[in-house]
């Protein structure tokens, strides 16, 4: 008989509704029953994509023996992670503070009132590789339940303290200088710990880190500094030619499992490919190099051939397995490759390091080695074989819709659509704001976070509004509809309102949001941007377009007490280090006024959108309802462009080479 879980949306605990483990959603249902009988909880978190999960489900939680322990002593809980990043965020911070590590899937025992007070990971059906049975280790907790149970609360209480102290900013005793020294140190610390023989940081596993990389762009463009860009360079190329890429569908892989990008963890998430396809972006911007160009667009057109909902939201993520095997979609062997290609067979072997050895459990993971032109000339050749694999069975799609991650992705189709003048870009970013703004924000004007077959539920975490709000601003900046200037500068006075922390800085969750034992903040970067980090880096783009320094002030207080943080641990916070970036640049605001369908107005905007330009806003248009344009007269019946870069505004200009001299002005 199925258990509570039938009547989720969620994929990931839709996968659990047949287990023999009595699941219960987390809820109020849940948490009386464990106070009633007075019975520990079992908290599980993982999510579709993830291997390890599908690994101990099928184990553990298909096991009627684990499932009869389970049930008689235990409220067992399973949790998306995806869809309740703070709880996620809450009781994976309790197993660090435990264990000194963490994961998925992740295992938490807890007081009937959620306090945690042991926990691990994946544990497997038998002792191995130094970790207890799970079924052992269900007694063990039971038995201690019943014989030292204070001792347990004891240790939950001193977990939650220590989850309580690091939800607040560093102490400080004055407000802090925001300073360009921190940007320093901070690429002086990433260029000391780079990766010089393979790009990227770290060993194994190896992730992309695309906030460090966009802020090495930055930090490039604002000092000129050759070995900041010469690290993305290097970094994005090996990426690119590696495993960690979909050499013929496109899109990244979420890791590598080696230090070389070899053998990906295969599965997608949308928010890598959100941030990687505008990273690629950016750097054939600043470069000229089409390559790059090519693997943002490859990117973002697997997301609109693979990742998109008819409505026009993107799905979350892709499956590593197929017929239960990891990996097995995207690896070939020779012989399959000769039977799609025939005679062109040897070449493309040969360009792609294919033998017949394999290099992934005796096949191949494709890995470009051939000169670039090379891959030009393979272009039909990648074709007939992703047709080829369309035939296969193909990993799980996780098809709810997250509006952080869409938010995400909004910004990375609107930005390309007006570099690379790509129709199809600018519309599938226009639907899925209309689709963000109608199925995932409520009649109050407050979102939801997750959305999936017509139901939009939980309440909306700060990183839903700031990554929203990034999106809006892209999609606004693109189409010059005001309505997306209004929706992002609504979402941002929802921000202060209902996240703002007294200290001066934001929580994860809003102040009506359910109770946790504490109110998550994560100030570090993850997979995802931090929502901090986010909110002050839309804060201060947003106010040149909203004439509201209170925006620019409210993003200096929050940024002002993490810059040791910054300096020290670069590669944990990569979106606040842009955001301090983009908080210490002369800010350079463009006003065109004119009729953005009109031939003089493009030739205007056409100029503002040249090359990369980050900290740079452009709002245009004949009304007022953007606060940049007001006040701000056509001169002689002509299109004109307003420049202001920091203190200083310029005379309008009518003409594009006049406004290009303004613009390329340090």
């Amino acid at each position: 008989m199925p258990n509570r879980l039938k009547n989720e949306t969620s994929p990931y605990l839709l996968q659990h509704a047949d287990n023999p483990v009595d699941w219960y959603p987390w809820g109020e249902e849940a948490l009386q029953k464990a106070q009633a009988e007075d019975k520990p909880i079992f908290l599980s978190i993982g999510y579709a994509a993830c291997h390890w999960c599908h690994v101990m489900a099928h184990e553990s939680f298909e096991d009627e023996g684990v499932a009869t322990i389970l049930n008689k002593h235990f409220v067992s809980i399973k949790v998306d992670r995806e869809e309740r990043p703070d709880l996620d965020r809450v009781y994976m911070s309790a197993v660090q503070a435990m264990t000194s590590g963490g994961g998925w899937p992740l295992s938490a025992f807890l007081t009937p009132e959620g306090v945690p007070f042991f926990g691990g990971t994946y544990f497997p059906p038998e002792p191995r590789h130094g970790l207890p049975a799970f079924a052992d280790v269900l007694r063990a907790v039971a038995d201690a339940w019943q014989n030292r149970r204070q001792e347990l609360v004891a240790g939950g209480r001193h977990v939650v303290e220590a989850l309580q102290e690091r939800t607040a900013l560093p102490q400080v005793l004055q407000p802090e200088t925001l300073r360009p020294a921190t940007l320093d140190r901070a690429f002086q610390n990433l260029l000391r710990d780079f990766d010089a023989a393979h790009g990227g940081w770290g060993s194994a596993p190896k992730f992309p880190q695309p906030m460090t990389l966009e802020f090495l762009l930055r930090y490039h463009h604002t000092t000129g500094d050759p070995q900041s860009l010469r690290m993305v360079t290097q970094t994005l190329e090996a990426m690119a030619r590696g495993g960690i890429y979909d050499q013929l569908g496109g899109g990244f892989h979420r890791y590598s499992v080696d230090e070389r990008w070899l053998v990906p963890h295969f599965e997608k998430m949308l928010y890598d490919n959100a941030q990687l396809a505008r990273l690629y972006l950016h750097t054939w911007q600043v470069t000229g190099n089409p390559f790059y160009r090519t693997i943002a667009e490859e990117t973002l057109d697997y997301v609109l051939r693979e990742m998109t909902h008819p409505s026009g939201g993107f799905y979350a993520t892709q499956d590593a397995d197929s017929e239960g095997e990891e990996g097995k979609f995207y690896v070939w062997t020779p012989d399959e490759i000769r039977g799609v290609l025939g005679d062109q067979a040897t070449r493309f072997v040969t360009a792609y390091d294919v033998t017949e050895r394999g290099n992934f459990e005796g096949k191949n993971i494709l890995t470009l080695s051939a000169p670039l032109e090379e891959r030009e000339s393979l272009e039909e050749a990648r074709r007939r074989l992703l047709a080829a694999r369309e035939a296969r069975v193909h990993p799980a799609r996780d098809e709810k819709v997250l509006t952080s991650w869409n938010g995400l992705m909004l910004a990375a189709f609107a930005e390309p659509a007006r570099a690379l003048r790509r129709d199809d870009y600018r519309e599938a970013a226009e639907r899925n704001g209309d689709f963000l703004l109608r199925e995932l924000r409520a009649p109050d004007g407050r979102l939801r976070h997750t959305w999936k077959d017509g139901v939009a539920k939980v309440n909306g975490y700060l990183e839903d509004y700031t990554h929203l709000i990034e999106g809006l601003l892209e999609l606004y900046q693109t189409t010059l509809d005001p309505r997306w200037y209004r929706a992002a500068r609504e979402l941002a006075e929802g921000v202060l309102q209902h996240f703002s922390g007294p200290d001066g800085g934001f929580f994860d969750t809003s102040d009506d949001h359910e109770a946790l034992i504490v109110r998550p903040r994560e100030l570090q970067d993850n997979a995802v941007p931090s929502g901090s980090g986010m909110a002050t880096l839309v804060l201060t783009r947003l106010a040149g377009l909203a004439v509201e320094m209170d925006y620019a002030e409210r993003a200096r207080v929050a940024l002002g007490p993490m810059q040791p943080l910054l300096a020290r641990y670069p590669l944990g916070f990569g979106q606040w280090l842009s955001a301090l970036d983009q908080a210490l640049a002369p800010p350079r605001e463009i006003a065109i006024v004119g009729d953005p369908a009109a031939t003089d107005t493009r030739a205007l905007l056409a100029v503002c959108f040249e090359g990369y330009r980050p900290h740079q806003v452009v709002a245009a248009g004949l009304t007022d309802e953007v606060p940049l344009l007001a006040g701000r007269p056509p001169v002689k019946g002509r299109a004109t462009a307003y420049v202001c870069t920091g203190s200083t505004c310029h005379p309008p200009v009518t003409d594009p080479e006049p406004l290009r001299e303004l613009l390329t002005k340090p």
